[in-house]
């Protein structure tokens, strides 16, 4: 008989201890065995050698974006508006400043009272510290802020990128409403969400209903926000059964829905100076 080998040794008395170690009654059968025996030799997996915001965001453009939530009294809520639209218009015409609304919205379904604003800053992170340096200086955008603080019970900003693959956001004719879905995926996963939207949004891209999708880079982290336009309620609905009808849509829901530990839905009405109507 054929004495052992060294390795053969280590792996006997592996055995035995592990045996030690199952309950009452429960040993190790062949399938287990060759369980065991394989996981000594995972599979390596390689370091990633860049960033989500460079796998996933637009290589040709430099443009953030900052996404605001204003939460305000309900019973201010016009004055509000007609104050927001002065000073976004006043910044619109002014070219010193490196930045934009995309688009400007109240929440119609969802948080109630509640404005919400997209804002692109053109040459990435040094736009956004110029801008905010010359607001800091602005004696009247520091008036509007202080009037505005005594309308508002909280807000909340992130700064997101966007996804290579979607839609650009351009200014729209209207009327349309508009949804925000929000979705805070599991830490890790973004790469793979991605890979799987990356093929999903040409099943939502025939009616227009597209307009941008976006990750956060600061603030709530694995956050992504899409936005859709609809022309109404029932549209909305025949848009998204449509797509159901459609090969592939199915398998896309199927692998991204594991990755969600939780997602909303606003539906929201565009204020009279949005660029998205």
């Amino acid at each position: 008989m054929a004495t052992p080998t060294r390795f053969q040794n280590i792996l006997r008395r592996a055995r035995k201890r592990a045996l030690l170690w199952v309950p009452f009654g429960r040993g190790f059968s062949d399938s287990s065995d060759a369980g065991w025996f394989r996981s000594m030799f995972v599979h390596k997996v390689n370091a990633r050698k860049d960033t989500h915001s460079n796998l996933l965001s637009k290589k040709e453009t430099s443009s953030l974006y900052k996404i605001q939530f204003h939460n305000v009294k309900p019973e201010c809520l016009e004055a509000y508006n007609i104050l927001s639209a002065e000073v976004q218009n006043q910044l619109h015409r002014d070219e010193n400043y490196p930045c934009e609304v995309v688009g400007s919205w109240n929440t119609w379904y969802g948080d109630q009272d509640q404005a919400v604003h997209l804002w692109r800053y053109s040459g990435g992170y040094p736009a956004l510290t110029e801008c905010l340096d010359k607001l800091n200086h602005n004696k009247e955008y520091k008036e509007f802020r202080k009037e505005r603080s005594k309308m508002l019970t909280a807000r909340r900003n992130q700064l997101l990128l966007e996804f290579s693959f979607w839609n650009e956001p351009k200014p729209r004719s209207g009327p349309n409403i508009y949804e925000l879905r929000t979705y805070n995926l599991k830490p890790g996963t973004m790469i793979e969400w991605g890979n799987h939207w990356a093929r999903a949004i040409k099943y939502r891209q025939e009616n227009n209903e597209a307009v941008g999708g976006f990750f956060t880079q600061i603030g709530e982290l694995y956050v992504v926000h899409h936005l859709w336009a609809y022309k109404d309620l029932q549209t909305r609905e025949d848009t998204r059964n449509l797509a159901w009808q459609k090969e592939g849509w199915d398998a896309s829901v199927y692998y991204t829905v594991p990755l969600i530990r939780n997602m909303e839905s606003r539906i929201m009405i565009p204020l009279k100076f949005s660029p998205l109507q």
